[in-house]
């Protein structure tokens, strides 16, 4: 029996990467990179490498629970977690914690979003090989994967740590999202690491920090540990999982640990976020546009990013820098720079033409 557990988080909208990704179908199950597999797809294949399948657990909004059935047939329908109110990570996390220590005393832990990507899985598995041997030595650490910056990024969280010789570090602090000009100073600091939500832990170190640091949500959930991985555990979480405080991990227990450690990661990555971001990873034509799915044909048009259903035929003429993007029964054309409007947008196009649309 493996002690190597994983808890992938896929219950986020991804509004940022509307029209594609919508309330009713969130971009975790779509394809987005056209590699013919969606990215909670891509995500269960990775950590399947070294934590066998009946040992992943999906926490997802209950509206998706069929999506995810769909999609990973190979999963025990009783590791489909259905989390009845969107919350924010920290309580979809204990929670987990809570279902596998119930299962597997000894067991350890990764928790990874549904929705980032990761091309080097095998340097990305033997970091995480790492991660789960340091906590296997020091069971009460708190873990995370931290990424080298490639940039002074300002959409991302930045782990401060400290400059030690070991592969693992202990971390300083987490810092908030900061300015372009913070940013650079974190980068030329040279210990400073972008935050990519990965954690790692035995279960005991996860449910003893809830404890020590958020005691109200702790006594919420192991009020139910009777009824926990048995069939009375969703009308449990129907009761309770909304009272449930809407609070990050970062902030409900890896703020006030002592015991927080990050590896710097080896493998390249993208969270992809943003429809700029799909862009910046996938491969460009002579003209710098990247396509997904569409037959483009190009016309003094460069830098552009084109997906639509496959096969659909695109022609574009002297666009320069913009998103084309065809989905269902709604076309957006719009400059790159305006991606972070998207959300506005959306709202926009639902006023208009109602619900139906987003």
């Amino acid at each position: 029996m493996s002690n190597k557990y994983a808890v992938i988080m896929a219950g986020g909208v991804g509004s940022r990467f509307w029209p594609v990704s919508k309330q009713s179908f969130p971009k975790q199950f779509h394809d987005m990179l056209g590699l013919g597999k969606s990215l909670l797809q891509m995500t269960f294949t990775r950590l399947q490498a070294q934590i066998p399948a009946d040992n992943i657990l999906i926490l997802t909004n209950e509206a998706y629970v069929d999506l995810v059935k769909e999609q990973l047939p190979e999963v025990l329908p009783e590791n489909i977690v259905a989390e009845p109110a969107m919350r924010n990570t920290a309580p979809c996390i204990l929670l987990a914690a809570l279902k596998i220590q119930k299962m597997n005393p000894a067991a350890s832990m990764i928790v990874a979003p549904s929705d980032h990507y990761i091309a080097e899985e095998d340097l990305f598995n033997e970091d995480l090989a790492t991660t789960f041997a340091f906590c296997k030595q020091h069971p009460q650490a708190l873990m995370t994967l931290g990424i080298q910056p490639t940039s002074p990024n300002t959409g991302y969280g930045y782990i401060e740590y400290n400059q030690e010789t070991t592969a693992v570090k202990k971390v300083n602090q987490f810092r908030e999202k900061p300015n372009l000009e913070t940013a650079q100073q974190f980068i030329d600091a040279g210990n400073f690491l972008w935050n990519a939500g990965i954690f790692i832990w035995s279960v005991d170190a996860v449910v003893n920090a809830f404890a020590k640091a958020q005691p109200t949500m702790t006594q919420l959930f192991t009020n139910g540990m009777q009824v926990l991985n048995t069939e009375e555990e969703v009308s449990f979480l129907e009761s309770e999982y909304p009272k449930a405080e809407n609070i990050s991990v970062d902030y409900a227990i890896m703020e006030n640990s002592e015991e927080v450690y990050v590896l710097p990661a080896r493998f390249s990555w993208n969270d992809l976020g943003t429809w700029g971001s799909l862009y910046d990873k996938l491969d460009k034509n002579e003209a710098s546009n990247a396509i997904v799915n569409a037959s483009v044909t190009a016309i003094e048009s460069h830098g552009n990013m084109v997906r639509t259903a496959p096969g659909k035929k695109v022609i574009l003429q002297g666009l320069e820098d913009y998103i084309v993007v065809d989905q269902d029964d709604v076309l957006m054309i719009i400059p790159k720079n305006a991606e972070q409007e998207i959300k506005e947008i959306r709202n926009t196009a639902i006023d208009k033409y109602g619900k139906e649309i987003g």
